[in-house]
């Protein structure tokens, strides 16, 4: 047969005929397509291609459904449809050469594997599906289903799978009509002995935040509303006045979180000019959060000086230009460098700002308000000392050492604070009444040191005493015995984690249930078994694997989860025997 050309690049290529009867296809230019490998024989003599990874001129319906295009083959020069399969080998060769033409091995799924796929209507019918339906809704459970047969089908054509039988698609859809159905985020309770544990939302906020939220959640409220005049007001008045008596700071404005204040910053004062900061202060949390990438982010142009261990006063002012629009310096809140060392400090920064006339902007991170009185909180630096040192602005975390909810603040100067508020991106950064009420509640805390202590969980946790901690674990070792689970005291070692406090670790005991295992390798298994299942509770219980050991850090669990841990670890060593 001859080319097919000219045909149009939104259909499939012409198909034509080679010498040995294999079908190849033609582009619009005349291009011919030839496939890619053989997959297997069938039948009498009939071959049939699979071939992956066509040019968008050559896909099929088929092959967008599927993954690959499947093409049957008479060779001219092979015998009739006497011809058996078993001939493969002594087949004439194609003009194309193929490692797959003898029919050794195959590579593709064939067609009949994706067959066995049921339908949507099938497995709908299903007794389990159908009474997801008849709760939630025929909509939603199609939703699922079509998207588990989709991830069925996705690692078929990946090859990490076999074709999955009813009853694992059936399971596959009671998931993901949970995840959809049923609330995801959900109590945890932390035994790793982690208190702000970054991927378990960090601070806990406590009884007294969670109690002034309730109200705020169900009903209106005067966010924008100023009650004493009936005319619209300001989010910020909420919370205004409370952060200039806790800080000290002349105004303030408050962010989803301590980066968009970094961010709102950097684009509001020094967009498309310089910022100096110290080579040994270009940090990176989290997240893949560093320095650099958000000075770029906010329009600056960094300007780097001193060394990684050693930076001076002198360094900053002999980088100071016409451009320069901020001197910027950035606490070490998760690391730390130690030894030969220097860096310049809050005090001496603001002065040489103050005399070049530029502002002395100092990311705190960490969000220590001020210091109570006998907790180990060493020489992590304060909000309240940082602005009386004479930083021009200073931006902080809230839901970290202050103790509330996920949001920033930048705190200082009031001609600064009203124009980060004036600028265009704050709008897209501001935060919402929920964020607003729980911090209000959480800075209250602050006004007393009782209150800051008790209300604060945060300050609560890092003040307890080993002895203390030693009798809750004996407790919980008590518990697990009397439900026939050897268990044993151990040391451990608390953190509070979240990017603060790098170099504190207090003293604490954990609890490790004792494994009826004879070999390293079986307490292991066993150690992983207990954890996994525990994190199916509810609530989930996260512990930790230490050293090939389950063990329960008592540090950040209250005296009320005892029993349910207790009670959590004997159902699943039951359910694993």
């Amino acid at each position: 047969m001859d080319r097919a050309s000219n045909r149009s690049s939104t259909k499939c290529a012409g198909i034509a005929r080679r010498p040995h009867g294999v079908f190849t296809g033609f582009d619009k230019w005349g291009k011919q397509y030839e496939p890619r490998f053989f997959v297997r024989t069938r039948g009498a003599g009939r071959i049939f291609l699979h071939v992956r990874r066509f040019p968008a001129v050559m896909r099929t319906r088929h092959e967008r459904q599927y993954g690959c295009a499947s093409i049957s083959v008479v060779p001219e020069c092979w015998g009739g449809a006497e011809e058996s399969s078993s001939s493969m080998d002594s087949a004439p060769k194609f003009p194309f050469s193929s490692p797959l033409l003898s029919g050794r091995s195959s590579i593709m799924t064939s067609d009949n594997t994706y067959r066995k796929i049921p339908g949507v209507d099938t497995v709908i019918k299903e007794p389990r599906v159908a009474e997801l339906a008849a709760k939630w809704g025929t909509a939603l459970v199609t939703f699922a289903v079509r998207r588990e047969i989709a991830e069925v089908r996705r690692k078929l054509r990946g090859g990490k799978a076999q074709a999955a039988s009813m009853e694992e698609i059936v399971k596959g859809v009671e998931i993901r009509v949970r995840s959809l159905a049923e609330p995801s985020l959900r109590q945890v309770i932390n035994a790793t002995g982690v208190v702000l544990h970054t991927n378990l939302g960090r601070a806990p906020l406590g009884e007294t935040v969670g109690q002034s939220l309730f109200d705020i959640i169900v009903g209106y409220t005067n966010l924008e509303f100023d009650l004493s005049t009936g005319r619209r007001g300001h989010r910020i008045s909420h919370i205004r006045d409370l952060l200039r008596y806790l800080t000290g700071a002349e105004d303030a404005v408050v962010v989803n979180n301590n980066a968009a204040g970094i961010i709102l910053t950097l684009n509001t004062l020094a967009a498309d000019r310089e910022v100096i900061v110290s080579r040994g202060e270009l940090i990176e949390i989290g997240g893949a959060f560093r320095i650099p990438e958000i000075m770029a982010a906010g329009g600056a142009r960094m300007v780097e000086v001193g060394t990684t261990n050693r930076t001076r006063v002198t360094d900053y002012e002999k980088a100071i230009t016409d451009h320069t629009a901020l001197l910027f310096k950035a606490h070490q809140s998760n690391y730390t460098i130690t030894g030969f060392t220097e860096e310049a400090s809050v005090r001496e920064l603001a002065q040489l700002a103050r005399a070049h006339g530029i502002p002395f902007v100092y990311d705190l991170g960490s969000g220590l308000l001020r210091k109570p009185e006998g907790l180990p909180l060493g020489s992590e630096p304060d909000v309240r000392g940082a602005l009386a040192d004479g930083a021009d602005l200073v931006m902080f975390s809230c839901d970290k050492l202050l103790g509330g909810p996920q949001a920033g603040i930048v705190a200082g100067n009031a001609d600064l604070v009203n124009r980060l508020a004036q600028a265009p991106l704050m709008r897209a950064l501001r935060v919402g009444k929920l964020t607003f009420a729980a911090l209000s509640a959480a800075c209250r805390n602050y006004l007393t040191d009782g209150a800051l202590v008790e209300g604060n969980p945060t300050f609560r946790m890092l003040r307890q005493r080993p002895e203390k901690l030693k009798g809750r674990a004996r407790d919980l070792m008590d518990a697990l015995r009397r439900r026939g689970i050897e268990a044993e005291i151990v040391e451990s070692g608390a953190r509070c984690g979240g990017g603060t406090l790098p170099n504190l670790t207090i003293p604490s005991y954990g609890v490790s249930p004792i494994a009826a295992a004879t070999t390293i390798k079986e307490r292991e298994a066993y150690a992983e078994m207990i954890h996994k299942k525990l994190l199916r509770c509810d609530p989930p219980v996260l512990a930790v694997l230490r050293e090939g050991r389950l063990v329960i850090d008592v540090f950040t669990l209250s005296a009320s989860d005892t029993e349910y841990v207790a009670e959590a670890v004997a159902g699943c060593r039951k359910e694993s025997c």
